[in-house]
């Protein structure tokens, strides 16, 4: 059995020269994501931009100044966790990604969520939230827990959002600053998905933190 590092740099590496779906004949770089594999925290995002795709490394444009300077705020540094996207490689002139893309993708990201075991994952935009809880809204879901699998799931705003609507950052800082006190709170809960305390339920049946 693979070691959670060899299994992580083999899925980076299976990334890199992936043919999956048509993105590659148009990116530069594949994405696979980066950052502390043992971190108890990750960050998904929805995929590669213009600076990603040029560096082959997640959020770092503009969108990745904000997140690292939220992070920095509630006391991390982005080596401190792991970032990811749901999608590898760059959409060209960065459109939405389409629904075979992100089937193409899945398997990747499903592998690299498995090994890392994060206790939580804070989606960033309503794309990767989508990923993990398809009936979701951001609007609505933003900053609370959503369970998905053996997942704990906890929307945010995208940062590139975030920068283009005021409204939609103070959102994104506000949600942002309270990802301690989640992470805390699970933390007490002994990471088991089934017992946390304070769960409250959406009216779609999908199960939420009131926080």
């Amino acid at each position: 059995m693979l070691s959670k590092e060899k299994t992580i740099e083999q899925l980076e590496n299976n990334i890199r020269v992936c043919q999956k779906c048509r993105l590659c004949k148009t990116a530069t770089k594949a994405v696979p994501g980066e950052g502390n594999i043992n971190s108890k925290i990750v960050f998904i995002g929805e995929a590669p931009g213009e600076m990603e795709d040029k560096t082959g490394r997640p959020f770092v444009g503009r969108a990745g100044q904000l997140l690292e300077k939220s992070l920095e705020k509630i006391g991390y540094k982005r080596e401190n966790v792991w970032i990811g996207n749901i999608i590898k490689h760059r959409p060209p002139q960065n459109r939405d990604p389409l629904p075979d893309e992100i089937a193409a993708c899945e398997g990747f990201l499903a592998m690299q969520l498995e090994a890392i075991s994060p206790l939580l994952i804070v989606t960033l935009g309503r794309f990767s939230m989508n990923y993990f809880y398809p009936e979701g809204k951001i609007s609505r879901d933003r900053g609370r827990v959503i369970r998905s699998g053996p997942y704990n799931v906890y929307p945010v705003y995208h940062p590139a959002a975030a920068l283009r609507n005021p409204g939609m950052m103070k959102d994104f800082l506000s949600d942002f600053v309270g990802i301690p006190a989640v992470l805390k709170k699970l933390e007490s809960s002994n990471t088991v998905t089934s017992n946390i305390p304070d769960v409250t339920e959406h009216d779609d049946g999908q199960l939420g933190l009131g926080l």
